[in-house]
C-alpha cells in the first residue's frame, strides 16, 4: 500500500532517484515526480529513455532504492517532505505497462516497473 503523504507528493514535481547495485558498485540515474505513473496493483511505472546501466544491472540484481520529494508537501518536521522505497524492478518492452508510458512519453524505449516493499517517509 503506497503511504496517501507520497501519493501526494507525486502530484508535485520533484527530482527521483534510483539506485541500482552492479559489480562496480552503486549507480544512480534521476527522472521526475511527475513522469510517475501509480498502477491499479501499487506498482511505479516509470519511462526509461536512456538507462542502459540501469537496465543491465537489474538484470542481474532486481533490488532498487528510490528517493523523491517535494517541497511544496509538508513533512515531518515543517515544509517539505522525502520518501526512500526499497522495491524491485524489470524492465518492459512490450505490453499494457509499456503502451500506457509510451503513450505519454514518445522517447521511452522501455517501462521501469518498480514493485514496493516499503516506503518510509524521511523527512
Amino acid at each position: 500500500m503506497i503511504p496517501e503523504k507520497l501519493l501526494e507528493v507525486l502530484k508535485h514535481d520533484g527530482v527521483v532517484a534510483i539506485a541500482t547495485q552492479g559489480q562496480d558498485g552503486p549507480h544512480l540515474v534521476n527522472t521526475w515526480n511527475s513522469y510517475i505513473k501509480i498502477t491499479d496493483d501499487g506498482r511505479l511505472l516509470i519511462p526509461a529513455g536512456y538507462m542502459e546501466h540501469t537496465e543491465a544491472n537489474i538484470a542481474k540484481n532486481s533490488n532498487v532504492l528510490i528517493t523523491l520529494g517535494s517541497s511544496k508537501v509538508a513533512g515531518k518536521n515543517g515544509p517539505g517532505t522525502g520518501f526512500l522505497i526499497k522495491g524491485t524492478a524489470i524492465f518492459i518492452t512490450s505490453g499494457p505497462d509499456f503502451d500506457v508510458i509510451k503513450a505519454r512519453f514518445a522517447w521511452a524505449r522501455a517501462t521501469l516497473a518498480v514493485t514496493i516493499l516499503s516506503a518510509t517517509q524521511t523527512l
